[in-house]
């Protein structure tokens, strides 16, 4: 794991411990950063090339679409 993604994933679990409350906009901002945080654990690791396969990135987008 890189540090800068580890180092964003700590932010993000401090951000909902503070916004551990009862209030409806706090669960709200809780349930985001939590789905981030899941989103962030399902991506893959950055390929070391610079070279962008499309139809990876088609399917990619689509299923993230719901296609």
């Amino acid at each position: 794991m890189l540090p800068t993604y580890t180092l964003a994933r700590d932010h993000l679990e401090r951000a909902i411990y503070i916004l551990r409350g009862t209030d409806l906009r706090s669960r709200q901002l809780c349930h985001i950063l939590e789905r981030t945080i899941k989103l962030m654990d399902q991506a893959e690791a950055p390929s070391a090339s610079n070279v962008l396969d499309f139809e990876t990135f088609r399917s990619q987008r689509n299923s993230l679409q719901g296609l």
